[in-house]
């Protein structure tokens, strides 16, 4: 979808727009959204980091998914001026931008030169969704001069309903809710989210999450969730742990297993059996004896959603063929 495209369906009769969803757990699924909350949420955003009408906005984001869309919404209510360009892994414009919205990919990209690292901190205000910021992203995002935050959120919510800060005094692993939105946990300790102005009724995540002090941090998704031996591991603490160890790309999985239930697969795309051992003593050293992947499976290439968050389902589905060899 291009702007012109998006803007046609935005001024249309209908009360509603097409939106999907990210696809990390599955296939993309399409939805409704009602205007007026994506209206609510892009005034709750541009309060919270203070912008004001005639400040600039880039798109840099596809019209495809709601992070774009919502960028282009924020500037029609909140009267910013949008400078459009290319979406692409690596973002290029000119001069100084009060706003705007990236997902870690980019981020990463622009980090790798001394020109994209100036670009990045020409941005005023930055935030980082669609995906996790791991520990080296974040690492290399502290002592830059901007305020740069991750947000979390997801498609159902119209964008983010909370936001953390990367660096800075307020630097922190804790999300701080948007005013309005209150949060709890089901018994299982899944994150509900109660935002009236953006969805109806209280929304229950599949996010394992702490509360404290009315922030939250969140440990890993509930259907990410392997049970091995009656141990029950996060797939996100496992990817999370081997950060900075293990130096090749990789994601963490799960497969069947007659005697575990479900036992722990590292996917990766390096082949050199030197280096799969190396992976595998890896392993052993920084992860707890019950984390330990059974599996080192070898792929052509690592599954992501166009957002660039992992594609779980296809990594399990993948794993589970391939173990079957």
């Amino acid at each position: 979808m291009d702007l012109q495209q998006f803007l046609a369906e935005w001024h249309s009769d209908s009360p509603f727009v097409k939106v999907h969803t990210s696809g990390s757990t599955g296939a993309p699924k399409p939805m409704l959204v009602e205007k007026q909350r994506m209206e609510a949420s892009a005034r709750i955003t541009c309060r919270f980091l203070g912008l004001k009408p005639g400040d600039s906005a880039l798109l840099c984001l596809p019209l495809d998914y709601i992070a774009g869309k919502m960028m282009v919404v924020r500037a029609l209510t909140c009267g910013l001026r949008l400078i459009t360009v290319e979406p692409c892994g690596c973002p290029s414009w000119e001069g100084n931008v009060d706003f705007a919205a990236m997902v870690p990919m980019q981020v990463y990209h622009l980090l790798q030169t001394n020109e994209g690292r100036e670009r990045l901190m020409q941005i005023r205000h930055l935030i980082i969704g669609g995906g996790a910021i791991d520990d080296a992203l974040a690492d290399a995002l502290v002592g830059l001069p901007n305020q740069i935050y991750s947000t979390y959120g997801m498609t159902e919510t119209l964008s983010h309903i909370a936001l953390r800060r990367l660096n800075g005094p307020d630097c922190s692993d804790w999300y701080t809710p948007f005013e309005g939105v209150t949060i709890s946990l089901t018994a299982e300790g899944c994150l509900v989210i109660d935002a009236p102005a953006v969805h109806e009724g209280p929304l229950v995540t599949n996010d394992i999450a702490v509360i404290e002090d009315g922030r939250f941090r969140i440990l890993g998704r509930k259907d990410n969730v392997i049970c091995s031996g009656g141990v029950k591991i996060h797939i996100e603490e496992v990817e999370r742990l081997l950060r900075g160890h293990a130096h090749v790309p990789y994601l963490i999985t799960k497969v069947s297993d007659s005697c575990l239930g479900e036992a722990v697969v590292l996917l990766t795309t390096a082949t050199d059996p030197a280096v799969l051992a190396d992976v595998q003593a890896t392993c052993r050293r920084v992860l707890p004896p019950y984390w330990v992947p059974r599996y080192v499976l070898s792929v052509d290439q690592l599954p992501f959603t166009a957002t660039g968050k992992p594609a779980r389902a296809e990594a399990a589905r993948m794993a589970q063929m391939l173990s079957r060899k």
